[in-house]
């Protein structure tokens, strides 16, 4: 069965992502600078030192915890990849000598849209996020400006303005607020978020970005996280066992946020805006999984509990904890690559992976690559 299994992922990986890949994108930009939250965070959260992550996080890839919510690389890691560009350092850790000369990440797990309040998870909200990437090329300018002994660390003026602006974040602003409010009140709730968003791109645009790249969210309903906590009714859940009520709102944010970046475009000629949709790909992975080499398209890796879910809001992924006299580990499955969701929240390096060829192929962006955007097509396969 495992040997069928190894067999059926190698095709089904080669179908997936080689075919699509024949003309591969390979994105021509100097350096990349990253807004997000959990989904795209390198480190910045831990770096803060807000939270821990223990093994097996990491386990797959790089072997310990690397300040990414997997079991190793993210779908950023894939697309700097296919950059030829170095994995982003995140802006807060200073350990370990990084080097910003080909970009930075200011994303950071549990990072909102919306501004942080007392009780947010995590202060570094989208707009924090942009004010510690003025900051960040300030400072540059300022060491630039010393002598020729920076520039291997930090970027020059040029890389600022040819580099590549990435964005994935908006989910913790949906998710989090099915907590306290109806599913009216959060679609109601979508356009203040997307003003907020707009705010962040013109003051990223006023220092010198031309090119963004805009992630739209993917469907919340389906990570088990969620599921766990709205979907204990079945009445509730859709035909692939997601809940109804998250995608729906996923679906209505992308639909605005589409629409938002289709404004921007008009509203900045000199700029290129693209927007990739994230919820198509993961929405036909999850619905396709089997097809894709996966064994699971719901139930969490690494968790406690056992199925369907093995999900456990009390712990999380490699901790142990006790509860009542009963002591609870939230442990790793033997094959990370046989599921979808890593922690129950975020995804295995596997799926990331998928989810990047897809990216790559240039079908779910909104304009399709195009000479307008620096990008190279080689053919590598």
């Amino acid at each position: 069965m495992a040997t069928n299994t190894c067999i059926l992922r190698i095709l089904t990986m080669i179908i997936a992502i080689c075919i699509p890949c024949s003309k591969s994108i390979h994105l021509d930009f100097p350096a990349v600078f990253n807004f997000g939250d959990s989904n795209s965070d390198t480190g910045t959260l831990i770096a803060a030192a807000f939270e821990s992550l223990y093994p097996p996080n990491g386990q797959t890839y790089f072997q310990m915890p690397s300040g990414r919510y997997s079991d190793g690389r993210l779908i950023i890691d894939f697309l700097m990849d296919a950059m030829d560009l170095p994995f982003l350092n995140a802006y807060l850790d200073s350990l370990g000598l990084p080097n910003f000369r080909k970009g930075c990440n200011f994303a950071a797990a549990a990072a909102t849209i919306l501004p942080a309040t007392a009780s947010s998870l995590c202060p570094f909200s989208f707009g924090v996020q942009v004010s510690q990437f003025q900051r960040f090329k300030a400072r540059a300018l300022e060491l630039i400006a010393k002598g020729r002994k920076f520039d291997k660390y930090v970027p020059d003026e040029n890389i600022f303005e040819m580099g590549l602006y990435m964005f994935d974040i908006g989910q913790n602003d949906l998710a989090g607020a099915f907590y306290s409010k109806t599913l009216d009140q959060i679609l109601a709730s979508i356009p203040t978020i997307l003003v907020e968003f707009e705010r962040g791109i013109k003051n990223l645009h006023d220092q010198g970005a031309r090119y963004f790249w805009i992630h739209n969210t993917g469907p919340l309903g389906c990570l088990p996280q969620n599921i766990a906590k709205f979907g204990t009714d079945s009445s509730k859940l859709d035909e692939l066992g997601c809940v109804s009520s998250h995608n729906q709102a996923a679906k209505t944010f992308n639909l605005q946020l589409h629409a938002l970046s289709t404004k921007l475009q008009g509203q900045y000629p000199d700029a290129n805006v693209t927007y990739v949709d994230i919820f198509t790909i993961k929405s036909n992975l999850i619905a396709n999984y089997s097809r894709y080499g996966f064994e699971q398209p719901i139930m969490a890796c690494c968790g406690y509990g056992g199925p369907p879910l093995n999900y456990d809001s009390r712990v999380s992924c490699g901790e142990t904890k006790t509860f009542n006299g009963t002591t609870i580990t939230a442990k790793a499955c033997n094959d990370s690559s046989e599921y979808i969701s890593w922690d129950g929240i975020h995804y295995t390096e596997t799926a990331n992976q998928y989810v990047a060829s897809q990216i790559l192929t240039g079908k779910y962006s909104d304009p399709p690559f195009s000479d307008k955007m620096p990008f190279l097509l080689k053919l590598k396969f």
